[in-house]
């Protein structure tokens, strides 16, 4: 009887099976089978209309999205900790970038390259074929990316891979975008990549922190881990945004994403693609969020809006009758009454022209002139520093400073004091493979001591064409190996 039963729940088991293959493998081909009748012309209905306008935008913009590959070395999670203290280890990260030149340059976020050795980008293999079967063969190709320029402040990146005529999306006028309006959020979340959601702008500018001149895009579109860096666009294709963070109990999407505003996004690319960081407008002041709290200790005729908290020295806003303790209620005719609308104001106004600032000091009412400059950046001071033909490093592609007591005082946190500083890129030298990037230290090359350019050079002439590079480099006040092949001749 037991064996019986056996042989019978086999059998069963077996037919089980065999009908689960066979249901999945008509589910897979149906859509390539002819239907046998057609109930209705399904073009005239507004849900497939509106279905078929959805995937016809995938395929638009798909092309242009990205997968970013980051190994390098940072502390480890909660496993990697041990009772001696924090652990060090390799890494790796897995983000998402999108193409908005055809020449290869790839926007993402600074953090997703956070501690990078190495990164690498999948691109997309061109296909309109979207059905089941032939996404399953849609692979890509994996190619190495160069970090030309990083913004921590603003938390975006510039990355640069080798082609032409590549598939580049527009960034769209941040001034037109509404609340309300449908946008689809693009990237690998958890790493899976070509994945696609779809929401709304659920506020157009968002500020989480009230001190911060950053403002935010907010979303309902699923965004989760590994979506930072990729688009937010909207119905017409184009970039609104760059998806950066979220807010989230869980760890993972509430509905509560957050983008980089495509105004921003078109305000940095072209700075740091040109100089590697951001060169921005200011009037040298610094201010703060009034509260209750604050305008009760001082006295102040509002308990909300923004306060003038410093005034640099000599600066345009000294030298134009600013005082700590001002109220800015305005600029340029435009109501003020956050901080990140007073510093956004400034992400569009180019140096060399004025503002006019509606400001309230008691119970008067002021209107000042005052000119906007170009805020110096610690890395423009070290470029005067570099002569372009004396202080060329030609197969690195660089401009190099040799760290002198002189030029160790310009750098804030330099954990030793000798080496070769990259002050800048240097067009149409080095390595593709280069991911040296402004503000790097170089204090080794194949763990050879470097402390001068003359020695730097003669290091690299050691090298063989198509040999290993590898560079210890001091960033962001961390030490990191970063390897690469010299260029074959």
């Amino acid at each position: 009887m037991h064996n019986s039963w056996s042989r019978s729940l086999r059998r069963g088991i077996r037919h089980q099976q065999i009908t689960l293959f066979l249901c999945g493998t008509y589910l897979l081909f149906a859509s390539v089978m002819p239907a046998q009748t057609a109930t209705k012309d399904s073009s005239l209905d507004p849900l497939h209309q509106l279905s078929n306008s959805i995937e016809a935008l995938v395929k638009q913009v798909s092309p242009s999205v990205v997968q970013i590959l980051v190994t390098g070395y940072g502390a480890l999670e909660e496993g990697g900790r041990s009772d001696t203290g924090l652990v060090i280890g390799r890494q790796r990260a897995i983000g998402s970038g999108v193409i908005i030149d055809p020449e290869g340059y790839i926007v993402t976020n600074a953090h997703v390259l956070s501690g990078a050795q190495r990164v690498r980008v999948v691109v997309p293999a061109p296909s309109w074929d979207t059905t089941p079967i032939r996404s399953l063969n849609v692979r890509g190709s994996t190619v190495e990316a160069r970090v030309i320029g990083v913004s921590k402040e603003i938390d975006l990146a510039i990355l640069k891979i080798e082609g032409h005529g590549l598939p580049a999306l527009p960034l769209a006028k941040f001034g037109k975008l509404r609340q309300g309006e449908l946008v689809f959020a693009f990237g690998s979340p958890e790493g899976l990549r070509d994945t696609v959601t779809m929401g709304v702008v659920s506020a157009v500018a968002r500020q989480p922190n009230p001190d911060s001149p950053m403002i935010y895009i907010q979303t309902d579109a699923p965004v989760n881990p590994g979506n930072s860096g990729g688009p937010l666009v909207n119905v017409d294709g184009e970039v609104v945004g760059v998806n950066t963070f979220i807010l989230t109990q869980s760890g993972g999407s509430e509905g509560l994403g957050f983008a980089i505003p495509s105004g921003v996004v078109a305000f940095a690319f072209p700075q740091l693609r040109k100089y590697g960081h951001i060169h921005r407008g200011g009037i040298g002041v610094s201010v703060q969020t009034i509260t209750p709290a604050l305008a009760a200790g001082l006295g102040l005729p509002r308990d909300s809006g923004v306060i003038v908290s410093d005034v640099q020295p000599d600066g345009p806003a000294d030298n134009a009758g600013l005082k700590i303790q001002d109220i800015v209620v305005g600029v340029n005719g435009r109501t003020i009454d956050s901080v990140p609308m007073f510093g956004y104001t400034f992400f569009n106004q180019p140096p060399g022209e004025s503002v006019k600032l509606d400001i309230l000091r008691g119970s008067d009412k002021l209107t000042l002139d005052v000119p906007v400059i170009e805020q110096p950046h610690e890395m423009d001071r070290l470029v005067d520093f570099a002569n372009p033909k004396k202080n060329l490093v030609q197969k690195l592609g660089v401009l190099g400073v040799e760290i002198d007591k002189q030029v160790a005082a310009l750098i804030s946190g330099l954990r030793e004091p000798t080496g070769v500083l990259v002050a800048a890129k240097a067009a149409g030298a080095g390595s593709p493979e280069n991911s040296l990037t402004t503000g790097d230290v170089i204090h080794a090359l194949n763990g050879v001591r470097v402390t001068s350019l003359d020695g730097l050079r003669s290091a690299l002439d050691q090298i063989k064409p198509d040999g290993a590079v590898v560079v210890q480099i001091e960033r962001d006040g961390k030490l990191m190996y970063v390897s690469f092949q010299m260029e074959g001749t």
